[in-house]
């Protein structure tokens, strides 16, 4: 299975925090992600989708066709968007377009089994995978990419 968490591109402050919506950079952020995985994601990818608005938007710059699935809304927890992307037993890609802390607490459980505060960047992709080995599993991290290296 590969998993991978797309943090929210920049988003405007104010409240209600879930109508919140990017800024025009936040929008160039998503746009240029999204044509970055675009290439590089199977065509049969399940993308799953805060409910927030400024997820909404990022994912959108990608597809259409993504789940809006509250559990990776904002304040999930780490397990809430593990379950809700079948990790690590699914088939094929997941795509998580969610909010932090809980993306980083995700990305952390995984590579280390520690629920601690890892920060990623607004609009950033961390692709993690989790491959057999002779040894049993192993989670292998792929890439972590930021807007601005693109």
């Amino acid at each position: 299975m590969d998993l991978i968490l797309w943090r929210h591109a920049e988003a405007e402050d104010g409240l209600p925090d879930s109508a919140r919506e990017l800024t025009g950079k936040g929008l160039k952020q998503a746009r240029s992600m999204a044509a970055w995985l675009e290439s590089r994601l199977p065509k049969d990818a399940r993308i799953i989708v805060s409910p927030a608005r400024r997820t909404q938007q990022t994912a959108g710059a990608l597809c259409n066709t993504f789940e809006t699935v509250r559990e990776v809304g904002v304040g999930a927890s780490a397990r809430d968007v593990l379950v809700a992307a079948g990790w690590p037993s699914a088939e094929g890609t997941v795509v998580v377009v969610g909010h932090q802390p809980t993306l980083g607490e995700v990305a952390a459980f995984v590579l280390s089994g520690g629920l601690v505060g890892w920060s990623i960047k607004k609009g950033s992709v961390w692709w993690l995978s989790q491959k057999k080995s002779l040894g049993g599993e192993e989670t292998v991290l792929r890439l972590v990419i930021s807007p601005d290296m693109l």
